[in-house]
């Protein structure tokens, strides 16, 4: 069948004439007919390889949308694609889309699949490249061509996405031509698409959809929302409008699910209003409402210049003055009449709030704003979820296909991010409510109307360590004895030249020797361990052939040590996927490969800073391109970690210093993580107290035995710390800092620590961190609680706050770090002509997700000038 598909070839270049859509289609049906023979094994590779394609290109994607409409925010852009296709991926990687699907042998019952054939698919300007890299994952998991009606004021980004998803899936064997679009959209030719294809996936406006279901083909459209969200007197408060807000200003609520209308009962009106305002909301006075009232709706219809505009810009076209930073403008209107201009959708942080008397009033209003614009789509309750009879009258009440339960609706009605029950997709039917054929959330396969309820929930966390790790000075010894004691015949160490030569490894060959273990060591490990150097290890390791890996030294050893092991046990890995970002570690587009097969690995650490003796993390450069892999997962986890600080007490003041400031850092970060648990806090508290108690004496005496140790345990903990929980912005920052001016890790941490940790601690952060967990912004509980540990006081948090900053920043000048990045050297023109690449790469980096703090670039950016020129902002706050 791979010769058939090599002549299946698209001769129609540009599609910008009715006769050229015509030919081309008769193209794509050719090809289709031969991808509709393909097995699950070709159609998944499909799948995954454009999966992988489109996350790459998320932020290009997502920066191009924005230039091209003048829409939405880039950095939520970037989430919109990151989830588009991994996700979705994740969501149906496992899905059996060819031949039998479902069977019951017993039962003589069984379903088998066939694609449809030409999908047509409507692309809206709002979500333009994450809408078609959905769509055309979805065509290429269900064998079925597609091609593509972009709007015009974002034809080229969403033609670039489709590209982008067309070629990946055509270099992995899929036939050309499956993926096309019109070059030169207009109505004529998108009715046209709409009549001669198979199945119609419309997104867009009420019109555009009527159009879909009015062409008589099979349409799977999707009506308007206008998401009533209630606040029931027993909700939380802070997480109600924590949530509200989170959700109303993703991509300035362009997402259809996004709140339209916040009812509030009448004993809480006031305590949430004053939420509202203190987390960035404004309140329209009687005179603002009216203007902006005649803003939003003109002529009975949205007026399309307010559409995923900020706040203060959609203000200011109605002659409203209000702060640049206002998140969301708030009418408080009493009508729920479609008369009411603020009880309709609105696309754009503008949000109507209306009294409630009591729960059931509260229900009546919702129920006639789902009627009057929303039928079918989404709504929202925050509600103590004990309230059964509540949650059965709205559910009851609710003519929508999506009921959300204590969950932003934009993030929530999507899927999978809140709630893990509710499927993944860009496109929500609206079932027969809202004219639609699907009543869920659109994805491979559509048979009936559904009510799907999703309450907000916490998904598993985990706590993993090595299977054993040994401490206390001059453990090496008893643990290497496990080594005989477990049968292994021939250890590989890897170390560095120092480690080497002036005598660390011999106590191990000593140790080795005298329990018969044949032994080899790989000692050219560079402080930046390259690739090569990792080939050449691992070249040796594979002639030797051991049964266990030994690293020993500091981080690099060890990520050296990880690389060598992965390739002698899995040589055909690629490390471009291995490297992937991820959002959730439990739903990468890569899975990685299975360790242990061959060799049991024991990290032993010869620094206190790292923590690699008990994390999953490795990260190698490629000394030819420059280009650096950062891998993680649990795969890479030791089996066995060896704390001995015999092997510690050579650091250099230099290395006590950068290596203890990067122990805090790992602490501090994981204390604060939207992934952090009671399991972590407790490693990362107590890693916090041994830095403050014993850094500065380590630094000051290197021969005190006693805060080596506990340094070297504070190090180890910290790294058990965030191997659970991860890290956050800081080090994204300082990865960059040391790629780019090449500042010494711990050091590059330590010098823009403080500032991250006041900009993580605001009450009102622009964007929040997005994890289930997280509810609301807590960094500063977080950091107060770890100052109060410490014995710091003050006369309230604010104050124990600031009184922390000020002992961090006292400890790091103790040790030697200076205060701004410039003290280090670093050229300030230089500095200036990296730093847009700094903050795209810091945004981009594997530990910025987990910040509890989401951040903008453009914060990211404020953050890097305000550490070079120690300059200090007045606040963080939104």
């Amino acid at each position: 069948m791979a010769d058939a598909t090599q002549e299946v070839l698209d001769t129609v270049e540009t599609i910008d004439s009715v006769d050229a859509l015509k030919a081309a289609i008769q193209e794509m049906r050719t090809a289709e007919e031969v991808f509709a023979t393909f097995d699950q094994e070709q159609v998944d590779k499909i799948f995954y390889e454009a999966a992988m394609a489109a996350n790459k290109a998320r932020i290009p994607l997502a920066k191009d949308a924005v230039e091209e409409t003048g829409m939405g925010v880039v950095e939520d852009k970037v989430i919109k694609n990151h989830y588009a296709s991994e996700y979705i991926y994740n969501a149906y990687k496992d899905t059996k889309t060819c031949g039998v699907i479902e069977e019951d042998i017993a039962g003589g019952y069984k379903v088998i699949a066939e694609p449809i054939g030409i999908v047509a698919a409507v692309i809206p300007t709002t979500n333009p490249t994450s809408t078609a890299i959905f769509k055309c994952l979805l065509a290429l998991k269900t064998r079925n061509g597609i091609i593509i009606s972009p709007h015009p004021r974002a034809k080229k980004c969403t033609i670039d996405a489709a590209r982008i998803v067309r070629e990946a899936a055509e270099a992995a064997g899929a036939p050309k031509g499956l993926i096309r679009w019109i070059d030169q959209p207009t109505l004529e030719l998108t009715n046209e698409l709409m009549s001669d294809a198979d199945i119609i996936l419309a997104t867009g406006g009420p019109g555009m959809v009527k159009a879909a279901y009015s062409s008589g083909k099979p349409a799977l459209g999707v009506g308007p929302g206008n998401t009533p969200a209630i606040i029931d007197s027993t909700a939380d408060l802070k997480l109600a409008v924590s949530s509200i807000l989170h959700s109303k200003t993703f991509d300035n609520g362009m997402i259809c699910a996004s709140e339209q209308s916040v009812i509030v009962l009448d004993d809480i009106y006031d305590a949430v209003k004053d939420e509202f305002q203190k987390r960035g909301a404004y309140f329209l006075n009687p005179e603002e409402l009216d203007k902006v009232r005649k803003t939003i709706i003109i002529n009975g219809a949205l007026n399309a210049k307010i559409v995923g505009q900020p706040a203060y810009k959609i203000a200011e076209l109605a002659g409203v003055t209000v702060p640049e930073k206002t998140k969301v403008l708030i009418g408080e209107v009493e009508s729920v009449d479609p008369s009411e201009e603020f009880a309709h959708e609105k696309l754009s942080p503008v949000l109507a709030m209306y009294h409630a008397t009591d729960f059931d009033d509260a229900v009546a209003k919702a129920e006639r704003l789902v009627a009057d614009g929303g039928y079918g789509h989404t709504s929202s309750l925050y509600v103590d979820v004990n309230e059964k009879e509540k949650l059965d009258k709205h559910q009851a009440a609710m003519k929508t296909c999506r009921i959300l339960v204590n969950t932003p609706a934009s993030q929530g009605g999507i899927g999978d991010l809140y709630n893990f029950r509710l499927k993944p997709s860009m496109t929500l039917g609206c079932g027969s409510w809202g004219g639609n054929s699907v009543s869920e959330n659109v994805g491979v396969k559509h048979l009936i109307n559904t009510k799907s309820v999703a309450v907000r929930q916490e998904n598993m966390l985990w706590y993993r360590t090595p299977e054993k790790i040994y401490f206390k000075r001059g453990c090496l010894p008893t643990a290497l004895d496990e080594l005989k004691d477990m049968g292994k015949k021939r250890v590989f160490i890897v170390t560095d030249q120092f480690l080497y030569t002036s005598g660390f490894s011999r106590q191990i060959e000593e140790k080795l020797d005298q329990l018969g273990i044949i032994h080899e060591s790989f000692w050219d490990v560079a402080p930046d361990p390259t690739l090569q150097c990792a080939l050449e290890g691992t070249k040796q390791m594979k002639a030797f052939e051991p049964d266990c890996i030994i690293a020993l030294g500091g981080g690099s050893a060890m990520d050296a040590a990880k690389i060598m092991w992965v390739m002698y046990e899995n040589p055909d890995v690629r490390f471009e996927d291995m490297a992937m970002d991820f959002m959730d570690i439990r739903k990468r587009i890569y899975r990685f490969p299975e360790m242990g097969k061959k060799a049991y690995f024991v990290a032993v650490p010869t620094s206190s800073g790292t923590g690699s003796e008990v994390t999953p993390f490795a990260i190698i450069t490629d000394a030819d391109t420059g280009v650096k892999w950062p891998l993680a997962d649990y795969e890479l986890l030791p089996d066995m970690a060896v704390v001995d600080v015999n092997n510690m007490m050579t650091q250099p003041k230099g290395l006590t210093a950068a290596s203890g400031m990067d122990v805090l850092t790992h602490a501090l970060e994981s204390l604060v993580s939207v992934m952090a648990s009671d399991y972590t806090k407790a490693s990362s508290l107590q890693a916090i107290k041994l830095v403050f108690q014993y850094l500065a004496r380590a630094y000051d005496d290197g021969s005190d035995l006693e805060a080596r140790e506990h340094m070297a345990n504070a190090s180890c903990m910290a790294g058990i710390a965030f191997a659970n929980a991860f890290l956050g912005v800081n080090h994204s920052m300082a990865h960059k800092l040391g790629a780019f001016h090449h500042l010494p890790h711990g050091v590059a941490n330590a010098v823009i620590l403080t500032r991250v940790m006041r900009y993580n601690a605001a009450d009102v952060p622009v964007k929040m961190g997005t994890f289930p967990q997280y509810a609301y912004p807590q960094a500063k509980e977080r950091y107060v609680e770890a100052a109060r540990y410490v014995g710091i006081q003050g006369k309230d948090d604010n104050e124990v706050f600031e009184n922390f900053l000020k002992a961090i920043d006292e400890l790091g000048a103790h040790v030697g770090i200076k205060p701004t990045i410039a003290d280090y050297g670093v050229d300030e023109t230089y500095f200036n002509d990296t730093l847009d690449n700094m903050v795209e790469q810091a945004f981009n980096d594997q530990c910025t997700p987990a910040n509890p703090r989401y951040p903008l670039m453009s914060e990211i950016r404020d953050l890097y000038l305000d550490a070079f020129y120690g300059r200090e902002p007045s606040s963080y706050e939104d």
